[in-house]
């Protein structure tokens, strides 16, 4: 059995000859075996340590906070608060038909989840370098665990949505089928975008400064508080290569019923978020050999 330094790129799997019944197995670390050696088996494999690594990180969340997810909730209904006044009331932002509130309710539930996956995904590897030096384990299942880990606060916000709903008389129709595919683009994008700049972010520590200015202004360039319809049509084609646009006004329209996005805004979403999330599985499992070296 030959065993690989932890730090470079490798797959690990059970050694052969040992018994599978054996109380203690040994396991054989290999390197990857050509550019597209991905490794997505692994993460089934070790699909007990991203239980453990999902629930880890929900925990420390809300560790000793005294609303504990109470700020799942706080968080967004002050933005919407603050957003229906100034956009809703001052600005008279057109909100297709429903009530504004719930129009930027909706935005802001998809996109804090976005942003918050995006947060934990791309600066998960530096803060957890101590377990990254010490134990093998595939490297993917951290910023899969960050990705997924928001979405408990997802699914406490959308509630909340449902009683905004139920208060403004406003009924779902067949398109909230739509919902769950949706959040999960939300999701592949989210991890998508930390699978390029996590490994970025172990090497130059620049990322963790400039990230939180990258989310904002890239909120702003979606549609999260105005509707796709004010920006000039001729234009509208380029403002859709933002992947977000598609997604976000497609739950709006799975959620609230307002005017069903362009067949183009979603195809292109789609596009920009599978390609690049391939090649950055590929960048991502390329970087992992120098992780524990440089973190």
């Amino acid at each position: 059995m030959s065993i690989l330094p932890v730090a470079q790129s490798c797959s690990a799997k059970p050694a052969s000859g040992t018994p599978r019944n054996s109380a203690l197995q040994a396991t054989e670390i290999q390197p990857s075996k050509g550019l597209f050696d991905i490794g997505m088996g692994e993460i089934w494999r070790y699909r007990e340590l991203l239980l453990v690594l999902t629930k880890r990180d929900i925990q420390i969340l809300y560790k000793q906070a005294a609303l504990g997810a109470g700020w799942a909730i706080i968080q967004p209904i002050f933005a919407v608060a603050i957003f229906s006044l100034v956009f809703g009331r001052f600005a008279k932002v057109p909100s297709g038909g429903v009530p504004y509130p719930l129009f930027a309710f909706a935005g802001v539930l998809l996109w804090t989840y976005f942003a918050e996956a995006v947060r934990r995904s791309a600066t998960g590897m530096v803060s957890d370098a101590e377990l990254i030096r010490k134990v093998y384990f595939p490297r993917l299942a951290m910023p899969l665990s960050g990705v997924i880990a928001p979405l408990l606060d997802f699914a406490l916000g959308f509630a909340v949505l449902v009683c905004l709903m139920i208060w403004y008389g406003t009924v779902p129709g067949w398109q909230l089928v739509f919902v769950p595919p949706l959040v999960l683009m939300t999701s592949l994008l989210a991890l998508c975008t930390g699978l390029w700049l996590g490994p970025i972010n172990v090497r130059f520590r620049d990322v963790k400064y400039t990230l939180a200015f990258l989310i904002q202004v890239w909120m702003y360039a979606s549609p999260v508080v105005y509707p796709l319809s004010l920006v000039p049509e001729n234009y509208r084609w380029v403002f859709s290569l933002n992947p977000m646009v598609g997604v976000i006004e497609g739950f709006r329209w799975a959620v609230l019923g307002t005017e069903m996005p362009g067949f183009h805004s979603l195809v292109i979403s789609f596009i920009i978020t599978a390609i690049p999330l391939f090649w950055g599985l590929v960048f991502f499992k390329h970087m992992e050999r120098i992780f524990a070296d440089t973190i």
